[in-house]
């Protein structure tokens, strides 16, 4: 819950290949007082069985810039295994995933609340501001 000094943030992932929620995502938030000023990793959270962080840490007051760092590779490479596992003569040889981590950086006000979506596939992703 953001108050008047600070902002606050959440997020979900909706794996667009599958049409469904991406589950066990680790996702890092990190924030920064200011442009120029260094990262400060807070701490982290994973994505629930509807793809969502519900336990992200709070924002340190003075937040201008905040980082969500989500690993996607491993989440991939386990929807891979279990695919092949299921259907072992339609092996791939192929990466699991192209983007193998995902870095949302965005810029934040005090009080406002900032819900930012991942839209995920193997081979391409998408971001915005929600609701």
């Amino acid at each position: 819950m953001s108050t008047s000094a600070t902002a606050s943030v959440s997020t979900h992932i909706l794996d667009t290949s599958a049409g469904r929620p991406a589950e066990g995502v680790a996702v890092r938030l990190s924030a920064r007082p200011a442009r120029e000023a260094e990262w400060q990793e807070l701490g982290g959270s994973a994505t629930d069985a509807d793809g969502r962080c519900k336990d992200l840490p709070a924002l340190p007051e003075g937040t201008t810039h905040v980082r969500l760092d989500f690993a996607v590779e491993p989440y991939f490479e386990k929807k891979q295994a279990d695919a092949q596992q299921d259907a072992p003569a339609n092996r791939d040889s192929g990466p699991a995933v192209f983007f193998p981590e995902v870095a949302i950086t965005f810029a934040v006000v005090p009080g406002e609340h900032y819900h930012v979506p991942l839209l995920l596939n193997p081979f391409g992703y998408s971001v915005y501001r929600g609701s």
